[in-house]
């Protein structure tokens, strides 16, 4: 899978599955923008991506601002010329039971998991319709299929990231860009970290592998979804779970 003279472009990168994802891209021969609430995380993987030999931009912003995603694939344009691959992963979870969720934890997970992928996507697909051709894959979760109590908000973001996948592939279809989906399951990242012995042994227990998944594993999907070994695959989910779905 070559990657040469690639540019992607990967949301919320600065930490867990998004900086896998970033990394891998870059150690197969992507140029990479990233994007990170926090500038300081942001960093880090520039740093890293550069010592990969790679170029980068890291840009803090939110992806929930139309204005500041439509800024920041200016930039992106500017500096690189063009755009090759976008990861949708960008992503917040504000967990709480049905009855007790206020109207902001809603609002709020709806506008970065959904508006962000809409405006990001919207302000991409500009340049790769000129360029006829694009690889758009979207970070959704096994959640968005199993649903899961105490995340109506993010279950509801993650469902509906697979209907704009369907939507986009057969937009986009015939200007040869493919627009995917992988679903993760349960992956060790910072946030199933703060999981109690008891939590993790009844995640577990779904998990036919009997075991977590790493942000890598996600990485390599990704990668393969973003190359041309997927040319013929839009419109699909490719889930990564360790056959707990």
């Amino acid at each position: 899978m070559s990657f040469a003279d690639k540019v992607a472009l990967v949301t919320g990168a600065g930490r867990g599955i998004g900086k896998a994802i970033a990394l891998d891209l870059a150690q197969a021969g992507c140029d990479l923008v990233i994007t990170n609430r926090t500038q300081q995380l942001g960093e880090q993987v520039r740093a890293a991506i550069v010592a990969l030999g790679r170029k980068c931009l890291a840009v803090q912003a939110d992806v929930a601002d139309v204005a500041a995603v439509d800024a920041l694939v200016k930039q992106a344009l500017e500096q690189f010329g063009r755009m090759d691959i976008l990861v949708n992963n960008a992503g917040i979870a504000k967990d709480g039971l049905l009855l007790r969720m206020s109207p902001e934890d809603w609002r709020s997970v709806m506008a970065v998991n959904l508006d962000g992928m809409f405006f990001t996507t919207r302000a991409v697909i500009k340049t790769m319709v000129r360029q006829r051709s694009g690889r758009i894959v979207n970070v959704s979760s096994v959640v968005g299929f199993t649903g899961n109590a105490g995340q109506a908000n993010y279950a509801s973001t993650k469902a509906a990231m697979i209907g704009f996948t369907k939507s986009v592939a057969k937009e986009l279809g015939s200007r040869n860009i493919t627009c995917n989906a992988v679903a993760p399951g349960f992956i060790e990242t910072d946030m199933t970290a703060k999981l109690d012995e008891a939590q993790q042994k009844a995640i577990l227990d779904q998990v036919p592998l009997g075991r977590m998944g790493k942000a890598e594993d996600v990485a390599k999907a990704v990668r393969f979804l973003a190359s041309d070994d997927a040319a013929y695959i839009t419109g699909t989910t490719l889930h990564v779970n360790g056959g707990m779905y």
